[in-house]
């Protein structure tokens, strides 16, 4: 098993300060987040992170992102993108990339659901029928021009898209070549949608795992109830040691199923300044699989 972190997690650092950090503390590798994003004064996460690649004049950059990369000593986990599977322009480039890259494989993303807001995006209001005929066959395209350029395109379980679990995700890419499409399990994401047990989603996806995230998160009781009264809960980020989502158990099921990939982190708890939590994380990780192995 490899670790690397998501650079999403990491804003506050330049691409190449973050490659020198991870790499001083132990890191096997990087995902790269490589998107077009708003511009803060303060880097936050998903605006103004500087540890971001835009996706506009990318192919400018394949050099530098390869230099960046190696100098540090680290390997790609793969490719952080954020090309919607229906945009074929913009996952035909992150796949071309991700080959040039020699970095195997890249998230593309599946489509939000009709009933969610996404990013600047209001709801489309589509049924989900609908979303998912639509994107099983664009990820019949994905797949083939995948394979045209020997990489892996991803879909990530996300809460709020039409596979935020195993299940639908299967669904999703069920009878085309696992070679090229795959799977990124999320522990965090699952937590707030789309949660089946471990063991039997990875036997389920088989062939169809590729990729693991991890990060955790845990259910708040709000303030005020809805119209009926009720209590109210909603999700925040929390360090991995303290989200619903077991980590230790996680892994167990991981090694019981075989699997010996990578598993990516993209903690986006801010209780510890970056440069102790990512290296906390990495001390944790290390510590718990090697647990969850015995």
């Amino acid at each position: 098993m490899k670790f690397s972190v998501f650079t999403a997690s990491t804003p506050e650092w330049s691409p190449e300060e973050a490659a020198s950090a991870l790499a001083a503390q132990g890191w096997d590798g990087i995902e790269w987040r490589i998107t077009d994003q708003a511009e803060s004064e303060t880097p936050g996460f998903w605006a103004g992170n500087k540890a971001t690649w835009p996706l506009a004049g990318l192919e400018g950059n394949l050099e530098r992102i390869a230099a960046v990369t190696g100098r540090a000593g680290l390997e790609f986990s793969g490719i952080g993108g954020y090309a919607r599977c229906d945009n074929h322009d913009d996952v035909e480039r992150m796949l071309a990339a991700t080959a040039a890259l020699g970095a195997r494989q890249v998230r593309v993303t599946t489509l939000p659901l009709g009933t969610a807001a996404w990013g600047a995006e209001a709801p489309s209001g589509r049924p989900y029928p609908e979303l998912f005929a639509a994107a099983r066959k664009d990820f019949e395209w994905v797949a083939g021009r995948a394979a045209h350029h020997g990489v892996k395109a991803l879909v990530e379980l996300h809460h709020r898209t039409i596979t935020a679990s195993a299940s639908s995700a299967l669904r999703l890419l069920e009878g085309l070549d696992p070679q090229h499409v795959g799977v990124i399990h999320d522990l965090g994401n699952l937590v707030i949608e789309g949660w089946e047990d471990p063991l039997p989603a990875f036997e389920l996806l088989g062939d169809y795992l590729a990729h693991v995230h991890v990060k955790n998160a845990a259910w708040v009781r709000q303030d005020a109830p809805d119209a009926s009264g009720a209590a109210v809960y909603d999700t925040q980020w929390v360090p991995l040691r303290e989200g619903q989502g077991s980590v230790l158990e996680y892994f167990r099921a991981l090694a019981a199923f075989g699997y010996d990939g990578w598993v990516t982190v993209e903690d986006f708890s801010t209780a510890l300044p970056l440069a102790e939590r990512t290296a906390d994380n990495l001390d944790y990780l290390r510590k718990t699989a090697a647990l969850a192995a015995l």
